[in-house]
């Protein structure tokens, strides 16, 4: 437990806090679902009879858009989430916090021995679905996966965009919303990574999403950018 001097809500960010530490220095967190458990080395600060957990920019790419300035927060207490490539559970974790009890997070992730640790976060966040299986598939988890609020991405795979309007024409509500984490490198290593992300915006916006926000999330992670987008289902083209 790290000693913490303040905590107070992020101005622009519900269910986010901002800790302040003797030293001056600051930190983003999430109240902790589970208090007294990590899901990946983080710190736990206290506060009166509140435990908050540590959301480190460099682990996770939403806390990094977050820090970036990324539009909106649309992750809210009560929301569904399905998150592709949940890899071990660092940002799950923090979206499982963000939900609470009444929410859910299904966690896909295709990579058996990080399933494995991602298992190990779930069992103790009752809220956290992991699900075994290949995000390009969504019909073989569709018997799993309700209808969701919020699709999340961070698959490392060519094609994300259009993985993700396949998703979102089984899962998403119309209405609702994408954070996708572009990851230039993955896709094509020969284009420019602003190329790469007009390329994968565009075939968004033909899967029926519009776009709200863009934030490059450099330093924390080269070559990555996180789009935010609101789905409407009748304007989808593909």
């Amino acid at each position: 437990m790290v000693e913490a001097v303040k905590v107070e809500e992020h101005p622009n960010y519900k269910g986010v806090y901002v800790v302040e530490l003797d030293d001056g220095s600051t930190r983003l967190a999430t109240k902790n679902l589970v208090p007294g458990k990590k899901a990946y080395g983080e710190w736990l600060f206290k506060i009166g009879d509140v435990e908050y957990r540590e959301w480190n920019a460099y682990r996770s790419k939403l806390a990094a858009a977050l820090l970036k300035g990324i539009k909106e927060l649309v992750i809210k207490e009560g929301s569904k989430v399905l998150y592709l490539g949940a890899g071990s559970g660092t940002t799950p974790s923090h979206v499982s916090d963000l939900v609470g009890h009444k929410g859910v997070v299904y966690a896909v992730e295709f990579a058996p021995r990080v399933m494995r640790e991602l298992i190990t976060v779930s069992e103790v966040r009752k809220n956290l679905v992991p699900i075994l299986a290949d995000a390009r598939f969504p019909q073989k988890y569709a018997h799993i996966v309700d209808l969701v609020d919020i699709v999340y991405a961070d698959v490392a795979q060519p094609e994300q965009a259009s993985l993700v309007n396949l998703n979102a024409r089984y899962f998403l509500r119309d209405g609702g919303y994408l954070y996708l984490a572009i990851k230039a490198r993955s896709i094509d290593v020969t284009k420019a990574p602003d190329e790469i992300y007009r390329r994968e915006i565009e075939t968004l916006k033909k899967g029926g999403f519009e776009l709200i926000d863009v934030v490059h999330l450099d330093p924390f992670d080269k070559d990555h950018a996180m789009v935010l987008a609101k789905y409407n289902k009748s304007s989808a083209k593909e």
